[in-house]
């Protein structure tokens, strides 16, 4: 049996028709829109290890084949990319001092909640994420995660004012007054304008120049090993959180715009993007996600073929074969860096809010005002406390209080009410 069946006679979509899940038009226009994807998905998967020092192709190569493995668990029924997350940046970046296996220790340990979450979904129901993690929760964890790195985009930003200005500014009109791709690309856009600033202003490093020349065009991918440290797992594992609400918003909006009831494929999903975690933190990439510009494509084209998908997956292989790629990102200065980390960290805080206005979060509840506070402040302030070898930052600290503290105040609060 066929993976996909042809949708019509392959070349063409009349108005009002959408190619599904597992439809495919023609292979020339599928590689097309594959190539659609690769375009959307390469700014923000590409960004997140610059950020956090992972190897560039070797996240791009998880990036391909945890897609491949998301596909694959969900049986074609929901068209996603699987890309860096943004929301692994603060926590790892902030354990960056451990060293990269730390990192990947904690990303490992990430996918595995994930898989565990998305089992327990699968066997219970979604409704089962609506009691244990509500808004009021979920907005939390997703703003202090934002906040905790606010001061070091600040500091990127101090040794080339100039270049994160234009950096910002690029990537601020490109956002708000760009179109279609030109729009979702914004950040991607708005690097390479500061990078090409600075180059042809203060120049790049050197050192960092010459290893770009002496790369080769082709070659294996660094691969890493992890190492589990409990101090950075506790500060990585709130991202769970992040991506239980990324995934579970992803599938919903796909059966949205494709009229299906894809409920049932919901602990899938998250099966499947854990395990594609897991396979990232076992060899070197980062944390991965399904990707709201994927979806944007999709939108706009009407096509949401999981073929064009694949197509993606095996391109994003192919660029990790490339360790001049690699290389070349490594150049890049930190105004850049810094420009568009305040707008990426600002982004995630205001997710965060957006969560909380959107479900109409009460903040005139004591449980939700306080609980919250504390925990924004405890992230923002980037409170870290040691007990013994072990030292948790902010994050861990502000995710673990609301989620254990809220629910039992909570239950408290509405027995006394009642």
């Amino acid at each position: 049996m066929a993976l996909w069946t042809v949708h019509g006679d392959g070349r063409r979509v009349t108005d009002g028709e959408v190619v599904g899940p597992q439809e495919r038009l023609s292979w020339p226009l599928t590689v097309g829109f594959g190539l659609q994807h690769i375009a959307a998905m390469f700014g923000a998967t590409v960004l997140v290890p610059a950020y956090t020092g992972f190897p560039v192709t070797s996240t791009l190569l998880f990036s391909g084949l945890g897609t491949l493995l998301f596909l694959f668990l969900t049986r074609n029924r929901v068209p996603s990319y699987l890309g860096s997350s943004f929301a692994f940046v603060a926590p790892l970046a902030a354990a960056r001092e451990n060293g990269t296996a730390a990192q990947l220790g904690g990303v490992l340990a990430a996918g595995l909640m994930l898989v565990v979450v998305g089992v327990a979904v699968k066997a219970l129901g979604v409704r089962l994420l609506e009691s244990l993690m509500p808004p009021a929760v979920t907005g939390a964890v997703v703003m202090l995660i934002g906040l905790n790195l606010a001061p070091s985009a600040v500091r990127s930003v101090t040794p080339q004012p100039g270049i994160a200005a234009v950096t910002v500014g690029v990537v601020l009109v490109c956002g708000v007054l760009g179109r279609g791709l030109l729009s979702r690309a914004s950040v991607l856009v708005g690097v390479i304008a500061g990078w090409l600033v600075a180059a042809c202003t203060v120049g790049l490093e050197k050192a960092r120049l010459d290893a770009v020349a002496e790369a080769d065009w082709i070659g294996l991918p660094q691969l890493l090993s992890p190492e589990l440290r409990p101090s950075v797992v506790l500060t990585v594992l709130p991202v769970v959180i992040v991506l239980v609400a990324e995934n579970v918003g992803h599938v919903k909006a796909v059966a949205a715009v494709t009229g299906r009831n894809l409920d049932g494929s919901v602990g899938d999903a998250l099966i499947a993007n854990g395990l594609a975690t897991v396979l990232a933190g076992s060899g070197g990439g980062s944390g991965t996600t399904t990707y709201a510009e994927n979806i944007g494509v999709m939108t706009a084209t009407k096509v949401y073929s999981t073929a064009a998908y694949v197509v993606a997956a095996c391109g994003a292989v192919l660029l990790s074969f490339s360790p001049k790629f690699g290389a070349l990102l490594s150049t890049m200065p930190a105004g850049v860096m810094g420009g568009a980390s305040l707008l990426l960290y600002g982004l995630i805080v205001l997710v965060g809010v957006r969560i909380w206005t959107t479900n109409g979060v009460d903040l005139l509840n004591p449980v939700n005002l306080m609980v919250g506070g504390a925990a924004l402040i405890a992230g923002a302030g980037d409170l870290s406390l040691r007990f013994g070898e072990v030292e948790l930052g902010g994050i861990a600290w502000g995710s673990m209080f609301v989620v254990l503290v809220h629910p039992l105040l909570r239950a408290m609060y509405a027995a006394r009410r009642n």
